[in-house]
């Protein structure tokens, strides 16, 4: 009886073992399920303890975890580098030459070093929007930039770094005053393949 109940303790913790590790790695549940190779409902059945997994099963959850914990993903590791950057005295024609050419959508704004801005596809289109196309082209970046990205250090974790996104198009991954890389959305979902 007795080793029965500490199998079932035991057993309890794995699972809450489970459920906190994958949330701290920042995966979902149908994330974790197609990494071991069964279905979300058993993932959330598992971790809701509405049944009792085969050993086999709890052993390779655990294994998928510790794979994904080995990866470790901070910014150095998800950054975009070298970074596209503009200054203030640059036009909107070169801007979007260089956005087109390189795929991107924004570019920091630096001056003499420093990080003093940013220049976005948005702010081109509403610069668009209120002069016309024709008045655009020979704008500089200082008369329509916005306010720098926000930075990061290269250790940052996965987490910081999603949710810093949420409200900013891009971060800037900066180590002892330089630039190293940009982290946008699309590097954070690319992490996650």
């Amino acid at each position: 009886m007795l080793n029965k109940t500490l199998n079932k303790i035991r057993t309890m913790f794995e699972i809450e073992e489970i459920k906190r590790r994958r949330k701290k790695l920042g995966i979902t549940q149908k994330r974790l399920a197609e990494l071991v190779g069964v279905s979300q409902p058993l993932i959330a059945r598992i971790e809701s303890g509405d049944i009792d997994p085969k050993l086999s099963l709890v052993k390779r959850i655990y294994e998928v975890l510790e794979e994904l914990e080995g990866k470790k993903v901070d910014a150095k590791s998800i950054m975009h580098s070298p970074v596209k950057v503009a200054t203030p005295e640059t036009t909107l024609k070169e801007v979007i030459e260089v956005m087109m050419e390189n795929d991107i959508s924004q570019m920091p704004v630096v001056d003499s070093g420093k990080v003093v801005g940013s220049i976005t596809e948005n702010a081109i289109v509403k610069m668009i929007i209120s002069k016309g196309i024709e008045g655009v082209e020979q704008t500089k970046v200082k008369n329509c930039m916005e306010e720098p990205f926000p930075m990061v250090l290269p250790s940052e974790r996965l987490e910081v770094i999603s949710k810093l996104l949420l409200n900013n198009p891009a971060l800037l991954v900066v180590e002892s005053g330089k630039i190293l890389g940009i982290i946008t959305k699309y590097d954070v979902m690319k992490s996650l393949r």
